[in-house]
This record gives structure tokens, C-alpha cells and sequence, in this order.
């Protein structure tokens, strides 16, 4: 299972980590990826000073807009889905 951790520190929660987790929750339902793609929480991980929220996927840090959080969708979770 994948695990896709989002920052929901003040930085991150002022920057739209709570519309980046509905987007993600919405499309992982709408793909029917429940039993493949597990969002979890996580107080800072210390990318405040970035653009975005930060979301970890094995490891690897991204920073997501709400506005971008589809094509992280596809190009990410997605892709690593396919493999």
C-alpha cells in the first residue's frame, strides 16, 4: 500500500493542506484506490519555507497547491500506481 503523508502543520494548513487532502480523498474514491493509496498526517516537516503543502510519497518531498494537487494526482500517485 501507498503511503502519501501531508503536512498539516500552521504553515502548511495556512497554504491549503486541508483542500489538498479533500482533492486527494476525492480523487482516490472517484479511482476507487482505497486499498492502494493511504493518506496519513504529519505535523511539520520542516519545507515551510517552500511554495505548497508538503506531501511525501516513499520518502520523496513534494510541494502541492490546492490548484495543483490533480496533476500531482496523475503524474505521481498515479504513475507509481502503474509500475
Amino acid at each position: 500500500m501507498m503511503e502519501v503523508t501531508i503536512c498539516i502543520g500552521s504553515s502548511c494548513h495556512l497554504k491549503g493542506s486541508r483542500d489538498v487532502i479533500s482533492i486527494l480523498q476525492r480523487l482516490i474514491a472517484l479511482n476507487r484506490l482505497e486499498s492502494e493509496v493511504e493518506l496519513k498526517g504529519s505535523f511539520c516537516m520542516g519545507e515551510c519555507m517552500n511554495n505548497g503543502v508538503c506531501v511525501c510519497i516513499d520518502g520523496e518531498r513534494f510541494n502541492v497547491t490546492p490548484l495543483g494537487t490533480e496533476e500531482f494526482f496523475k503524474t505521481e500517485i498515479m504513475k507509481r500506481l502503474e509500475k
